[in-house]
């Protein structure tokens, strides 16, 4: 069973701060999860939303901000909001990375930094959308990429596997058994997403699934453990 730190440690850290992935490895997981959104001057910021207001003292869309703008914004507990090199050389050699495409464009972008560093091969691209699956399968058909879906329609699996999804994401309470056995017969590693409470991870575990995302890694791993699921 994979185990996700979702935005790094987002229940325990500022989400998708160098402090909150560093916890969720510190914490044991076997990947993180961050978000991308182009910056004013053509960088790759890892923060969630569109705009900086929830996560930072800041205001205003992420796309009106420089990046060394953005890194003024106090990201909570005095994080600062990182680019994606930064998250990158952070989890290096610790923890694999799933990279979503929140804002539009990014596609050359994360591709473009992930290869020069080297790193393709310990990192998977999610998106909601799916052009930017296709996108990126395009630019580097090689690139482990997912494609993720909050209430899934009926044909979700195929939808992936037509984008060139190699893995799929669902969110934990739209999940079924018929879903879970489509994605095995689909050989779609499927991995569910946000559930936080030891209930909702128990029954994501006993659903079957491949891997398992959560704000609350901590109490992943201690459910994973006590089923010995994991190290």
């Amino acid at each position: 069973m994979i185990a996700v730190g979702h935005r790094g440690a987002a229940g325990l850290e500022p989400e998708n701060t160098l402090r909150g992935f560093r916890r969720a490895i510190e914490l044991g997981v076997d990947c993180v999860e961050c978000d991308v959104h182009l910056t004013r001057d053509g960088r790759l910021a890892v923060i969630h939303d569109e705009t900086v207001d929830r996560t930072t003292d800041g205001h205003g869309a992420v796309s009106s901000f420089t990046l060394d703008e953005l890194k003024r914004l106090d990201a909570g507990k005095g994080e600062r909001i990182p680019c994606l090199e930064e998250v990158l050389e952070t989890v290096r050699g610790h923890v694999r990375v799933l990279v979503e495409l929140k804002g539009a464009g990014v596609e050359e972008a994360v591709v473009a930094v992930v290869s020069a560093l080297g790193m393709a091969e310990e990192v998977t691209f999610t998106s909601f959308h799916l052009d930017r699956i296709a996108r990126v399968r395009q630019i580097a058909p090689a690139q482990s990429t997912g494609a993720i879906f909050g209430e899934p329609p009926p044909d979700a699996c195929a939808r992936a596997a037509a984008a060139g999804a190699r893995s799929i994401g669902i969110n934990h309470r739209f999940l079924t058994p018929i879903l879970v056995q489509e994605a095995r017969d689909r050989r779609l590693p499927l991995r569910a997403w946000n559930p936080d409470t030891e209930a909702e991870i128990e029954a994501m575990v006993d659903l079957g699934v491949d891997g398992i995302g959560s704000n609350r890694p901590d109490l992943l791993l201690a459910v994973l453990r006590r089923r010995g699921m994991h190290l």
